[in-house]
């Protein structure tokens, strides 16, 4: 008897390593998972000098890994295996930590070892400018939800490396403070690292005080989107929670925004409603990642022109400060790496904003352009 169960099981697990082996053969190579939202390998062109220094076992592996049959389907398993067994910290170290908390999902900030210095290079802006530096860094979920994250997790300061940011000579913008008087109102989403359009509302009303405006009022949303899973479901494999929502609260009826992707240039609106299509729909604010952007409303508040050193946090911003500035240039360092006090003056702006969050800017190292 028992040898007849040490037969069937041998028979099983055979069957099931060459069933999968035929899945893999049969079923064609996928070069995308929207789940992941991320490229996935293929197979590896084979060479004997690959073989011989091990670059193509490894590739290979990788490849084996990424076409994986029913891949999705087993991480979501694992996950939920894992998770039940008391683990609350998923990812990798390539594509970052989330925290599982509850109904939703943090991100995990780990200090940079150039975070103090790319604060020096505020001052050095500061010291270049003939006009107004403004820095607002803002903290993300696990600074102002901190008292969500699971018992004994790893976090930042953000706070503290934002009482530094004070000594850099720009004004101030107190992003922490406004955010931190909202932490009960739905600020972040749930399965993305941004903030949502009414945290950025709250941030833009902390630019104006610090400009010594008046914002407008937030008005009446309109949700565009209810089946938003954003970079944190994709990093951490937790599916199983309730997609996010997409609001917005700004017309842009009036406004134009001109997008420099760095070979051509084309306008739209504020908003590209075909984003919503597609796996990252937060792209659905100005179009995503671009090396510029030029937002003009000849019916906004003011005739002043703003320059936002930024990265993508500013773009569900951008469209309340379209409502105040005539002018709005966005500028990404990581795909436009120029002198930003010297593109101030070429550009005759009235003012620059340094918009963050703590866990980009502190780990950016294309920040370095804005001390050239």
């Amino acid at each position: 008897m028992k040898k007849t169960m040490q037969i069937v099981t041998a028979v099983m697990f055979c069957l099931f390593i060459g069933g999968f082996g035929l899945l893999h053969i049969l079923l064609p190579d996928q070069s995308f998972s929207p789940v992941e939202n991320r490229y996935l390998s293929q197979m590896p062109t084979f060479s004997i000098s690959k073989l011989v220094d091990g670059s193509y076992t490894e590739d290979l592996e990788t490849y084996l890994e990424d076409q994986f049959p029913l891949r999705d389907k087993w991480i979501g398993l694992k996950t939920r295996y894992e998770y039940a067994l008391g683990k609350r910290e998923f990812g990798s170290d390539s594509r970052g930590y989330v925290y599982v908390c509850g109904d939703r999902l943090i991100a995990k900030v780990v200090e940079s070892d150039r975070a103090e210095q790319n604060l020096s290079y505020v001052q050095d802006l500061v010291e270049k400018s003939d006009i107004p530096v403004y820095l607002g860094l803002i903290p993300t979920a696990a600074e102002v939800w901190r008292d969500k994250l699971p018992e004994g997790a790893e976090s930042f300061d953000q706070l503290g490396y934002i009482e530094k940011g004070k000594e850099t000579g720009a004004v101030y913008v107190d992003m922490a403070g406004v955010l931190m008087d909202h932490a009960g109102e739905e600020i972040y989403y749930r399965t993305d690292h941004h903030w949502t359009s009414l945290g950025a509302y709250y941030g833009y009303t902390a630019l104006l005080e610090a400009m010594g405006m008046t914002p407008q009022s937030l008005g009446e949303g309109t949700t565009v989107s209810e089946d938003f899973n954003g970079t944190l479901y994709s990093t951490s494999g937790v599916h199983w929670l309730q997609p996010d929502t997409i609001e917005t609260y700004v017309a842009d009826e009036g406004v134009t925004v001109t997008v420099n992707d760095g070979a051509s240039e084309s306008t739209h609106g504020l908003y590209v409603p075909e984003k919503l299509e597609g796996k990252d729909k937060y792209t659905y604010f100005l179009g995503g990642n671009n090396p510029l952007y030029i937002i003009k409303n000849p019916n906004a508040a003011t005739n002043q022109k703003l320059l936002v050193v930024r990265d993508s946090y500013a773009d569900s911003l951008a469209p309340f400060l379209s409502q105040q500035f005539s002018e709005i240039h966005l500028l990404d360092l990581r795909y436009y790496r120029i002198s930003v006090s010297d593109y101030a003056a070429a550009n005759d702006m009235d003012a620059i904003f340094v918009c963050y969050s703590v866990d980009n800017f502190q780990s950016d190292s294309d920040v370095v352009f804005l001390g050239q």
